[in-house]
């Protein structure tokens, strides 16, 4: 690296501001002047640690409020993390944030992303980039060590994803990596995405919208610098014991998505599982095949997990299982462990194996068959044009399914498609797809503004809160249990781990805590908030859900273990872990040769959560009415037990919650004292100047007032009573998992 000396790139013990695993340097990239800065990152570190943190801060310090998605002030700010390119597991991810074009109503954002992109550009001696501005005409950024560049691209506006990785390469060199959007960012698609190397994608938010307006189609990097870290027995003994065979945190189920019963596959799928590892984005042969694509003969590769593999078979949910959000010491995910082929067998002798172990069957809905070819498809379009499969597999195409079968398309011409609607034919789901994301047509032009604005545009009551009957419980026997033809929960998201819609396997304490994390976010949390809690505590939860004090502390060490997870940068794979707290700390310490407890790390993590939250607050008005009335239509929805929420007890549990974090129960904003207690005293000082800091109440506020009015809650009690198919109803789906028993 020609400006930096090797005592910057290690870190210099003698500076008291070189600390190891830092570049030292975050890059400002103004589109619209074409100026290029240097910001230093020892302003932010170690106090923002790094990742989410350091995002949040800038953010809060140089956006305006008033500011939307696509607005010339609107800044996309992309930060790695101390681990970053040291070799640490899971160093290579990082976070972003925004103005969100996705959410609704349009608020700031986060999301993360994996690949070798962050390690390259730590590599190039940064350790992230303010993009700010607009241009005029299409550009990219090509950023080659301490050289960075803004270049047109016109001949690359207009490519798919893969087709404009590989004209970065042939621009540059195969060392490059990049990051780059679709045809749906540049024509504003509102769940547009960012896309790296091996499809990994950072897909919450709508930053690819975020990118389009600003004309950016891409950001190239390459680097020729080291980034050492402090201490390198220390980075021996995280590489073995971290993510090893004896711990497994959170993986996600191993689903048999090839061989589903009933779907002719080709023999020479015979892995069983979509990929080897839960954890697996590389290009492996034993997934490429021949002929099936959405753009025409070319050998496609998919490693699909979690919400892909919906594509392919969606005839029930996801099952649950109890250890996947409660572990024990001795087996932690024991579940995932017996039914991933690539896990070890779990330790029998737990004496809370049974229960723990134990399978929720989830619903069965029959939204679409068995058709790998369709699935196939489906995927290849969400990653060549760039769209989150999320909006589109959980969302649109169950509100596609459900819709026809309840007859509400009545008139209203195959939505602008020559295929009749049905999500089952490939074909038609291509023209569907393909007419939104280049915005043909009023319905074409309508979902590019993703379901929730769509929805209200065709008319809420009916095209949201209509009734499908098609869903039943396999844990009741068989019995239907009401679900409206939307999946829609919080902030213009889709239902996620919440008891009901998509992996809706889960008990109630499990729900609530989803709920509550969506609650005060600004968009699906799931993706780093999944919720974890000791075993030890699973029956006091289960007794209480809504004031079990264990269930509280798990709920808030969830938030501020996902700030952590996104700055010191891990993932969702291998933290935290209930039985290792130092990890984390750990980590940080390897990385850069500072000290860092566990006590001091989570307070980082407070103080990072606290200033999203004073975000929020300052300019998207964010309250506690407004909060709980997002989240409250998904609880009044039945789970699998056909048991809906309390309103007065869920109000008593966001108090805990409230009262926990410092915040005034009434408004749900902080206290100056809550501030100040995690270091962000000129924080308080602009929000007490906003008239946004409240006194605290004389008694405890308790008028929680009447619930919100919930058009499906209504609807139900007006639905005539409905005789399930018994024979349907009682029938176990083939495959189905049971629940699993033991002697």
């Amino acid at each position: 690296m020609p400006n930096y000396s090797i005592e910057d790139i290690l870190g210099n013990p003698n500076n008291t501001q070189g600390l190891y695993g830092y570049s030292g340097h975050i890059a400002r990239i103004n589109l619209t002047t074409s100026e290029i800065s240097d910001v230093d990152t020892y302003q932010y570190v170690p106090k923002y640690i790094g990742g989410r943190m350091i995002c949040n801060r800038i953010f809060w310090d140089e956006v305006p409020t008033g500011t939307g998605p696509y607005d010339e002030a609107n800044k996309f700010i992309y930060m790695t993390g101390p681990t970053t390119g040291t070799g640490i597991p899971a160093g290579g991810r990082s976070a972003a944030v925004s103005v969100g074009a996705s959410n609704a109503p349009n608020m700031y954002a986060w999301g993360n992303i994996g690949g070798w992109f962050a390690t390259e550009l730590k590599y190039a001696g940064y350790d992230g980039f303010i993009i700010e501005g607009k241009s005029e005409t299409p550009v990219y950024i090509c950023i080659d060590d301490d050289k960075i560049e803004i270049l047109p691209a016109d001949d690359m506006w207009g490519m798919r994803v893969h087709q404009a990785q590989e004209a970065l390469e042939q621009k540059h060199e195969h060392a490059f990596k990049s990051i780059v959007i679709g045809p749906a960012g540049e024509n504003l698609v509102r769940f547009a995405t960012l896309t790296t190397g091996n499809d990994s994608v950072l897909a919450k938010g709508g930053f690819g919208a975020v990118w389009g307006a600003k004309k950016l189609k891409a950001i190239t990097v390459h680097g020729t610098g080291v980034i050492a870290p402090a201490d390198l027995e220390k980075l021996d003994y995280l590489r073995w014991n971290m993510n090893n065979p004896g711990m497994k945190p959170s993986p996600v189920l191993h689903l048999d998505a090839i061989g589903v019963p009933g779907a002719e596959f080709p023999a020479v799928y015979d892995r069983g599982n979509m990929s080897c590892s839960p954890g697996c984005n590389q290009h492996c042969n034993a997934l490429l095949r021949d002929g099936v694509s959405a753009f025409g003969p070319e050998r496609v590769n998919h490693t699909e997990k979690c919400v892909s593999i919906c594509t392919f078979d969606y005839r029930t949910d996801i099952p649950g299982p109890v250890g996947m959000f409660w572990p024990t010491q001795q087996n932690y995910c024991a579940p995932c462990k017996l039914l991933g082929r690539d896990f070890p067998m779990p330790d029998f002798t737990d004496p809370h194996f049974a229960e723990q172990a134990q399978v929720i069957i989830p619903d069965r809905l029959d939204f679409w068959g068995p058709d790998y070819d369709r699935g196939t498809i489906v995927n290849d379009l969400c990653n060549e044009y760039g769209i989150d499969k999320w909006e589109v597999v959980i969302w649109m195409m169950t509100w596609l399914s459900m819709c026809k079968t309840e007859g509400l398309f009545e008139g209203l011409g195959n939505l602008g498609c020559e295929h009749e609607i049905d999500v089952a034919d490939a074909e038609f789901m291509k023209e569907f797809i393909t007419n939104l994301v280049y915005r043909k047509g009023e319905y074409g032009n309508m979902f590019a503004e993703g379901m929730h604005r769509a929805i209200r545009e065709l008319g809420y009551d009916k095209f949201s809160e209509t009734i499908y009957h098609g869903r039943y419980s396999q844990m009741l026997g068989g019995k239907r249990t009401d679900l409206p033809v939307s999946l829609e929960a919080a902030w213009g998201s889709s239902m996620h781990w919440q008891g009901r819609g998509y992996e809706g396997a889960v008990e109630k304490p499990t729900w609530l805590a989803a709920c509550i994390n969506n609650m005060m976010n600004t968009r699906d949390a799931q993706t780093v908030e999944h919720f974890h809690c000791k075993f030890d505590h699973h029956a006091e939860a289960i007794a209480d859900p809504y004031h079990s004090p264990h269930l509280i502390d798990a709920i808030i060490a969830t938030q501020n273990n996902a700030e952590i997870k996104d700055s010191v940068m891990s993932c969702e794979w291998q933290s935290p872990d209930p039985w290792w707290p130092e990890m984390e700390s750990e980590m940080f310490m390897a990385a850069t040769g500072a000290p860092m407890t566990p006590e001091e790390l989570r307070d980082a993590g407070f103080r990072s959560k606290l200033l999203f939250r004073a975000i929020l607050i300052r300019d998207h008005g964010r309250c506690r009415r407004q909060e709980v009335e997002q989240e409250w239509r998904v609880m009044q929805i039945p789970d699998t037990w056909n048991e809906v929420a309390d309103w007065q007890q869920f109000n008593e549990m966001v108090d805990l919650i409230y009262e926990a974090r410092g915040f005034d129960l009434e408004t749900g904003w902080p206290y100056r004292e809550t501030y100040e207690k995690y270091g962000l005293d000129d924080v308080a000082d602009e929000m007490e100047a906003l008239g946004l800091i409240p006194e605290r109440p004389a008694e405890r506020w308790s008028d929680y007032g009447e619930p919100p009015f919930v058009q499906f809650v209504e609807n139900r009690k007006l639905e005539p009573d409905y005789e399930p198919d018994p024979v349907k109803a009682s029938t176990p789906l083939p495959g189905a998992p049971p629940a699993l028993k033991f002697s």
